[in-house]
């Protein structure tokens, strides 16, 4: 996995997976959905990140169930 903030375009990208994407969604305004060719997420774009998220250049990884 994958997180790429850029600044120029103000997207955040989250890329989940190598799997060429196939097809896009735009779900929800500003909120893109990239899917392979069996309809897996492959990653998720984030317009005007930085109006959607709090710090888009900040970001923590956590295990569920371990500590901190």
């Amino acid at each position: 996995m994958r997180v790429i903030y850029d600044q120029k375009t103000d997207t955040l990208t989250i890329i989940l997976s190598d799997a060429p994407v196939t097809e896009s969604d735009e779900d929800k305004p500003g909120i893109i959905l990239d899917y392979d060719a069996s309809g897996n997420v492959v990653s998720l774009e984030i317009l005007d990140a930085s109006r959607r998220v709090i710090q888009p250049t900040r970001m923590e990884y956590e295990l569920a169930g371990q500590p901190a």
